[in-house]
């Protein structure tokens, strides 16, 4: 996860307002044949934005404009990508009809909002499109009936970074966005690409599921149960975000996998797991090291540790199982969270190998039924 810089950010647009705008642009120009170097839009909280287009193209029978992403200071991997629209008149009554053009997703499982073989583009992003459709045709008393094909410059190997892949929108990536606007930072499409991991294992039929703090605990939890891509939910930090909403949307079996230090975290109570916001308690520590029977030297290293895998080699060393106790407390916070929830718990401890290969070695477990 890439940390938040300091000082104030600049905010930026979502893939669906830029495909709104261009939306509004290339069928004022199918209508009027007319090309403009800008568009405004309305956005759903009453922003009045402006964007610049970087293509337009008028055809016989179709009109074309492109927007430049721009998600202002947020790492958005599409920062920086086309979107394109290109519009033309539909068939007499079929209304606002959209395509996938090259580079946005189409779906192929169920789970999501969109049904299979939807191009995937989300229903905010829809309505804000169908408005502006309406807006101008209404203006310029034409009908309607308007296809709409969305198309995004590299879509297909963007989507590579993105949980695409793994909810099955193939081909691309998605139109998104509820507000029309990129908060630099705020974590929210993560959070929300969580939800979406959930909903598709569920529709999907998987009984066991696995939220995992980082690529190396997902690898080692996805072969040690024999997982499907499906099963596997890119936690990341936000184990807080995983859990109040499997809470509402729970399956039979839960684990949690991560590193060492992540797992203390989460053992002590911190439901969102990131180094700037919560912080491991080496006193905590030195009390669980007391109670497995630690000497009071290894007590008092542990107080003083710089990380908390420095702690775990002491405990290690001792030969004491201080991974499995973080796991089975880590197991009493993810319970309490998801209270009366009837689900299966399980939580991986996990320590990175050191070599020319980054690995990861299980060094704690623990279960907890309901």
């Amino acid at each position: 996860m890439i940390d938040k810089p300091s000082g104030a950010l600049r905010r930026g647009w979502t893939t669906g307002a830029c495909a709104t705008a261009a939306t509004k642009a290339a069928l004022t120009s199918l209508i009027t044949g007319d090309l403009s170097n800008s568009v405004s839009i309305i956005l759903p909280k009453g922003e009045q934005p402006e964007f610049a287009l970087s293509h337009t193209e008028l055809g016989t029978d179709f009109s074309t404009a492109a927007i430049i992403k721009d998600a202002g200071d947020d790492p958005d991997v599409t920062h920086g990508a086309e979107i394109s629209v290109t519009v033309r008149n539909g068939i007499p009554g079929s209304g606002v009809v959209f395509k996938a053009g090259s580079g946005v997703g189409t779906v192929t499982k169920a789970g999501l909002a969109l049904e299979i073989g939807e191009p995937a583009i989300n229903p905010v992003p829809r309505q804000m499109m169908c408005a502006v459709v309406s807006e101008i045709t209404e203006t310029f008393n034409h009908s309607g009936d308007i296809v709409l094909t969305i198309s995004v410059s590299g879509g297909e190997e963007l989507a590579k970074k993105t949980w695409n892949p793994r909810l099955g929108i193939l081909g691309g990536i998605s139109i998104l966005g509820t507000t029309g606007i990129v908060i630099p930072y705020s974590c929210s499409a993560w959070i929300h690409s969580i939800h979406r991991g959930i909903d598709v294992a569920r529709a999907n039929g998987m009984q066991h599921v696995a939220g995992c703090t980082g690529s190396t605990s997902e690898k080692l939890v996805q072969n040690h149960y024999r997982l499907p891509d499906e099963a596997m939910l890119d936690m990341g930090d936000f184990v807080g975000g995983l859990l109040n909403y499997f809470r509402k949307h729970p399956l039979p079996k839960l684990t949690i996998g991560g590193g060492f230090g992540k797992l203390t975290k989460l053992a002590q109570g911190h439901l969102d797991l990131h180094s700037g916001r919560s912080q491991v308690d080496f006193l905590q520590l030195a009390e669980q090291l007391k109670r497995l029977g630690a000497n009071e030297k290894l007590c008092e290293k542990t107080k003083t540790a710089n990380t908390a895998n420095e702690v775990l080699k002491l405990a290690q060393n001792a030969g004491l199982p201080l991974a499995d106790r973080i796991a089975e407390q880590a197991c009493i916070v993810v319970r309490k969270a998801l209270r009366k929830t009837e689900t299966q718990i399980n939580i991986l401890v996990i320590s990175r190998t050191s070599g020319a290969k980054l690995q990861g070695e299980l060094v704690g477990e623990a279960e907890n039924n309901a």
